[in-house]
């Protein structure tokens, strides 16, 4: 019964496992708007990971990122636009190695909420977002 129990519960991990693929969404030594990353010096790292949902049609106020973050559209569609005139359109499941220290707003463009997570890397304490004034 034992041999039996091993035998089933290996075929269903194998079988599993064999399910699990990846794929590079993004790889890139610059954001969106290509403009180079800088080297970040880390001596007291944090990552912080947000969930941000835009009601469709509403805008974001300006605001800008100090340190590096990098987001993944989940739901609607986003367009992003830089002080600079520069924009970029999200579609569900893009990417988005995000401009740093650069003015910008985003707005929720599509016919359904848009909902963006973002992962923030900086050090403990860092602002993750400033808001134009």
């Amino acid at each position: 019964m034992i041999k039996y129990l091993v035998a089933v519960f290996a075929v269903c991990f194998s079988f599993n496992a064999a399910a699990a693929t990846s794929e590079v969404l993004q790889k890139s030594q610059a954001s969106w708007n290509n403009t180079p990353i800088k080297q970040m010096n880390l001596e007291n790292p944090e990552i912080t990971v947000v969930r941000i949902q835009i009601p469709k049609g509403e805008k974001l106020a300006w605001h800008k990122h100090p340190i590096l973050n990098v987001g993944y559209l989940t739901k609607g569609e986003l367009t992003v636009r830089t002080e600079k005139g520069e924009v970029l359109v999200l579609k569900v499941g893009d990417p988005i190695i995000e401009v740093i220290d650069t003015w910008h707003y985003g707005e929720s463009t599509g016919t359904e909420d848009a909902e963006i997570v973002v992962v923030y890397v900086g050090n403990k304490g860092d602002a993750i977002t400033e808001l134009k004034e």
